[in-house]
């Protein structure tokens, strides 16, 4: 690697990362009693996919991002191939069939399905004059549709919505029309209840129970009302470090994967969830700096599509915590557990570091 493309990284969105990385760790050891269990196993492999994360990020910056698109074809079939894998022989847990065994792990290929749409999504919008017509939009529906199909069957609605976020906000940076926009969004309000049939019975009782949590307290409603019981109790300060009651005595559920941040707004209290989404911040202001001084319109799109996507994500996932939000499972960034997710977001993070570092011509 060129040393003077060294001069144009972004180092504030690593060091973030960094930040994310080290809370992150943490908190998880606290939710799952790893200090007075003395099973840090959870813990010890979240930092493994930090370090193997750290590797795929070195070796996406190494490669100019523009070779990415000349692996348009090859990465859309591949994506379209394992998502196609995981239906035919992946493995089912909790009502879902959305993993691949691979040795001692498992592996979810709708997480790597997002950055592979934000890869082949902006070669394809970069190949386009506008999005002022129909026929425009249509190519873009027909381009991301069988990757939302086969996610959407698995079933995984939440990571439908991700793509979903992740392709509007990048079709909005290609100058999609207003009028054109005003008309998608008629179309979906008309098509709600369509929609509504073809959800799955517990997708239809998560939004029924968001609007009334206590339709089924001990159930479907369980999960939110406990999340919102941690959070609150945590008032300014928090409780302390390994010290929520909630979190401690189990009451909140899959606590290291998508209620960490009731963990975390417990324990650490408001002052730690103000820091928290300021390293958030963090991460998307120098992201969208990248986008907007990128060298060309491929890394602007790729740029915007991870940025909707990290955004998106936290906040639903901050959002479905605080019961403002119907419970989808969607990971918060860099903190949830989790291999796949973690993975693909320090590859995420090297698209962007990537496109950060190339926004000049070097010259010699």
């Amino acid at each position: 690697m060129d040393k003077k493309l060294l001069k144009n990284v972004e180092y504030p969105i690593l060091i973030a990362i960094i930040l994310l990385t080290i809370l992150s760790v943490t908190m998880i050891s606290s939710a799952t009693n790893a200090t007075t269990s003395g099973n840090f196993y959870t813990t010890r492999m979240q930092i493994i996919w930090f370090c193997v994360g750290a590797i795929l990020m070195l070796a996406v910056i190494s490669i100019d991002y523009h070779s990415f698109s000349g692996w348009y074809k090859i990465i859309y079939s591949a994506n379209i191939f394992s998502l196609l894998l995981v239906l035919l022989a992946g493995e089912k847990g909790g009502g879902a069939q959305r993993w691949l065994d691979i040795g001692p792990f498992t592996l979810q290929p709708s997480e790597f399905a997002k950055l592979a749409v934000v890869i082949t999504l902006a070669s394809h919008l970069e190949k386009k004059k506008s999005l002022n017509t129909p026929k425009d939009l249509v190519s873009v529906i027909l381009h991301i549709a069988p990757i939302m199909l086969l996610i959407a069957k698995q079933p995984d609605l939440g990571t439908s919505l991700v793509l979903a976020a992740i392709s509007f906000g990048m079709t909005f940076a290609a100058g999609l029309s207003y009028k054109l926009l005003g008309e998608v969004i008629c179309c979906g309000l008309l098509g709600l209840p369509i929609f509504w049939h073809f959800l799955k019975e517990y997708q239809k009782d998560r939004i029924l129970i968001f609007f009334n949590p206590y339709l089924d307290p001990l159930g479907r409603g369980y999960h939110v009302i406990q999340s919102k019981i941690a959070i609150g109790s945590g008032k300014i300060f928090g409780k302390g470090l390994y010290k929520g009651t909630q979190n401690q005595l189990n009451f909140l559920p899959v606590k290291h994967t998508d209620f960490i941040f009731a963990v975390l707004g417990e324990e650490l209290g408001f002052i730690g969830g103000v820091t928290l989404l300021l390293l958030y911040f963090v991460l998307i202001y120098y992201s969208l700096r990248v986008a907007f001084k990128a060298r060309d319109l491929l890394g602007t799109y790729m740029v915007v599509g991870i940025v909707s996507m990290w955004l998106f994500q936290i906040l639903v996932n901050m959002g479905m915590n605080m019961g403002i939000m119907p419970v989808t499972g969607i990971p918060l960034p860099f903190m949830s557990y989790g291999g796949s997710s973690f993975l693909m977001n320090m590859m995420a993070a090297g698209v962007v570091i990537n496109v950060g570092m190339r926004r000049q011509k070097i010259l010699f």
